[in-house]
């Protein structure tokens, strides 16, 4: 169990990876050669998604972590900021500053995180006091096992799913 300090919603992983390695360390005198952490918010992740990301972390010794990412379905660069009262583009183009306007299909290719699976070396978290590093592998995963439960639509579309209901979802 983390200390009551570390539980709270404005804790880090780094404070409780930290917290993990040094407890192991001290009372099992174990470090682990990764840390895996498995969002519960994510129930609709395969156990096959969990090795493969184990064994795609362990295939690449240069890589610092991984991070489970999806395609992104809302592009940054068709975001906005308000600012004294008027839109701002939240990215700017490269190129363009009216990257806002241009089809998708335009636009580079991005993805999100999705608090699917996250793997970290330890030496990471002590050396480089990161939870990510520097050099961080994509594993990719799909919609329906990226659904991260947030809000009750979250809950709602879960559901769904896995009663094998999945209908047309209009967010507003």
């Amino acid at each position: 169990m983390r200390p009551e300090e570390i539980s709270g919603s404005d804790s880090t992983e780094m404070e409780f990876f930290e917290h993990a390695l040094d407890w192991f360390a001290e009372n099992e005198g174990y470090v682990p050669d990764l840390i895996v952490l498995l969002y519960p918010t994510s129930p609709l992740r395969r156990t096959e998604s969990i090795d493969s990301a184990i064994e795609t972390m362990l295939a690449h010794p240069e890589a610092d972590s991984l991070r489970s990412i999806k395609k992104c379905s809302e592009h940054p660069y068709k975001m906005w900021q308000i600012e004294d009262g008027y839109l701002k583009s939240f990215v700017k183009g490269e190129k363009r500053c009216d990257t806002h306007t241009l089809s998708y299909h335009l636009l580079p290719e991005v993805y999100i995180q999705n608090a699917s699976i996250y793997i970290t070396k330890p030496s990471t978290i002590r050396d480089k006091h990161s939870a990510t590093g520097n050099v961080i592998i994509p594993y990719i995963m799909d919609e329906t096992e990226s659904i991260d439960i947030n809000n009750p639509p979250d809950f709602m579309l879960a559901e769904m799913v896995i009663k094998g209901e999945r209908k047309e979802v209009n967010v507003i």
